[in-house]
């Protein structure tokens, strides 16, 4: 709400006359309605009014010593806006004449004065002093509104010359705002704007108001995307404008929508990767059971009975390896909606790519990573060494995030741009810190609240429909046989789950630029953490148990009967004895009745029952009894934090090793 000076308050009134006898007079006129200033001189009356910026009216006499009324009501004008009222005794026409011609007054009055002519005089003076503040705070707020404004705006007359416009609509035409003042739009654009604004003559004519939404070209030579809308005054109001001056005044108003276009855009892009995600999750299960136990029943062919026939023995090795290639296959597809083995700590991003930079300069790929690459990539690493790094020398706030996944995928998207660049060209990766994202919420213990690392080529390209599927599982550019399109699928959701974003800016033939966007640690959060480091890839975080009873029985206990039959048959070659179950509900029922069994292998993903559910009725049974968890995709959720997990599809190493660690603990 505005807040105006008030009129029924009592308006200030200096008066300043070298007679005393007028200023006593003056005084008792005025003061039952006015607060009431005297000075003897022009000098005094000037020091008076720095003193009272809010005098109201200002009533002199003329001829004064030292300095006339005229004169001193002149120099008032420096300091205030105050209505004058002129008074002399004298037919000093031309005094007052002179005054008057130079705006310094509102009214003369001779002496001796008539009371209600001057108490009028006064009121008007003082109503007209306090419109004009008004009008002047008025205008003072529209001003700020308009140069601050997000978007330009421009006010067009009859002839459509701009006669108001603030500095983001003159920067958008390339010029100050004095230069577009009287000028045509035809006259400032060209290119696209000049089409946009032929098309919206006709719509402007007939509805009054046209809005495009169209790409330009930026002062960096980069388009962006403008929402244009033209108005009509006219149009805003139920009945025609009255005023002939004002019925073709119009508003254009420019918006860059370019980022709010690209919220949207992430929004879709991170509902559609959730909706695959809940797609992939919910089929993952079954086929990961599926791989489980094919890939162990074909180890455990292997060990009743060894193929003899190299033919047989070449089909036998054909099918364990693809079954493990299912498997890794599996584990990609499922980490880009959400990553199992995340081991997020403080991450100084500088930190890591120095070690990468390292690594790439001497054509070396680090071990942490090695596994995750395809050995065709490894072989070729020799290429890593054109890779540029441009890292600040400003020291940039820590992010928390699994530094290595953070390696793997700057180490991806170099490949990516490398394989962009078929004859060769500049692949850079640079790190920066920036103060805001649109839409998120800025900390306050940094100037800047993210950390970018940008990894960018300039090669081929994509175009607008390729860019809106790079993240898609299974989607690629190359060609057949070179990727699995799953790279960036898996970039996608490590960034996700950190927290974070990936921006995407490319165009065909002029190269590609991959954004991932770190949320910096708020500075009392960071210190608080201790770092996290990994327990390997099948279990982790163990628990110290309690000894358990004599004997070796194990509970097997999965819904699904041929993952069920191999888990159990891997135990029982090992020489354990392997009790089954093939619910949750009747695992509890059998625990409670066989006090020797000293370990329960246990499905997460059950009708009925689930893992998680049924291992706290296990553990109010007996609370030392260790579970070991698998899956082949769950929420792990809902878990107890601290349990052991084994992936499926698992092999019989992997899994006789997680028993014999657990049954030793």
């Amino acid at each position: 709400m505005i807040t105006l000076p008030d009129l029924k308050q009592r308006p200030t009134v200096l008066v300043v006359d070298d007679e005393p006898e007028i200023l006593v007079a003056l005084t008792d006129l005025l003061e039952g309605t006015y607060h009431v200033l005297s000075a003897s001189s022009g000098e005094q009356g000037l020091a008076l009014l720095r003193a009272n910026p809010d005098v109201a009216v200002i009533i002199s006499d003329q001829r004064m010593p030292g300095m006339t009324g005229d004169v001193f009501l002149a120099q008032t004008r420096d300091i205030s806006g105050a209505g004058a009222i002129l008074l002399t005794g004298y037919a000093d026409i031309s005094a007052v004449e002179a005054a008057l011609n130079r705006g310094q007054i509102s009214f003369f009055a001779y002496k001796p004065w008539d009371d209600e002519t001057l108490l009028s005089m006064v009121g008007q003076a003082a109503a007209r002093y306090f419109l004009e503040k008004e009008l002047e705070c008025e205008q003072l707020l529209l001003r700020g509104l308009l140069e601050n404004l997000p978007f330009g705006l421009g006010f067009k007359d009859q002839n459509g010359c701009f006669i108001r416009l603030n500095q983001q609509m003159a920067r958008e035409f390339g010029r100050s705002v004095a230069e577009c003042l009287g000028q045509k739009e035809e006259d400032l654009v060209n290119g696209p704007r000049q089409e946009s604004l032929e098309e919206a003559r006709q719509a402007l004519e007939t509805s009054g108001r046209d809005q495009q939404v169209l790409q330009l070209p930026g002062p960096d030579g980069q388009n962006r995307w403008h929402d244009l809308t033209r108005v009509r005054l006219d149009s805003l109001l139920n009945a025609p404008v009255r005023s002939g001056l004002l019925s073709d005044y119009s508003i254009l108003i420019d918006r860059d929508v370019t980022d709010l276009l690209g919220l949207e855009q992430r929004l879709r892009q991170a509902q559609k990767m959730q909706a695959i995600g809940t797609l992939a999750g919910g089929i993952a299960h079954d086929f990961n059971n599926l791989l489980t136990a094919i890939q162990g029943s074909l180890e455990l062919v292997q060990d009743l009975e060894p193929p003899r026939d190299p033919g047989v023995s070449r089909l036998y090795q054909n099918a364990m390896e693809a079954a493990r290639r299912g498997g890794t296959l599996t584990r990609k597809l499922l980490d880009f909606s959400r990553p199992r083995h995340l081991v997020c700590q403080r991450v100084e991003v500088q930190e890591v790519m120095q070690n990468l930079q390292g690594f790439m300069k001497q054509g070396k790929v680090p071990e942490d990573i090695r596994d995750a690459l395809d050995p065709a990539l490894v072989e070729g690493s020799g290429r890593f060494s054109s890779v540029q790094f441009v890292l600040p020398d400003e020291p940039l706030p820590p992010v928390w995030t699994d530094p290595v996944q953070l390696e793997l995928a700057v180490f991806s998207l170099c490949i990516n741009a490398i394989d962009a660049q078929p004859e060769g060209g500049r692949t850079s990766v640079s790190v920066r810190q920036v103060a805001r994202l649109l839409g998120r919420h800025v900390g306050k213990d940094h100037p800047g609240a993210w950390v970018v690392v940008q990894v960018s080529d300039r090669g081929v390209g994509m175009t607008e429909e390729m860019r809106a599927r790079i993240f898609d599982p299974f989607f690629t550019t190359k060609d057949m046989g070179q990727g699995t399109g799953l790279g960036l699928s898996m970039i996608y959701g490590f960034i996700s789950h950190c927290g974070g974003e990936v921006r995407v800016e490319s165009t065909p033939g002029g190269g590609t630029s991959v954004e991932l966007w770190f949320p910096a640690m708020d500075a009392q959060f960071s210190a608080a953490l201790p770092p996290i480091s990994s327990t390997g890839n099948s279990t982790s975080n163990i628990r110290t148990l309690a000894a358990t009873p004599q004997g070796r029985a194990i509970l097997v206990v999965d819904d699904e009967p041929g993952v069920r039959a191999v888990t159990a048959g891997f135990l029982s070659r090992a020489g354990y004895e392997v009790l089954e179950s093939a619910s949750g509900a009747e695992a509890v029922e059998t625990v409670r009745n066989r006090p020797d069994i000293a370990l329960v292998v246990m499905d997460v993903m059950m009708p009925g029952m689930n893992g998680g559910e049924a291992a706290q009725r296990i553990h109010a049974e007996r609370a030392e009894l260790p579970v070991l968890f698998v899956t082949g995709y769950a929420d792990l959720g809902i878990l107890p934090e601290g349990v052991a997990v084994l992936h499926k599809p698992y092999t019989r190493d992997a899994l006789l090793g997680d028993v014999k660690a657990m049954l030793a603990a």
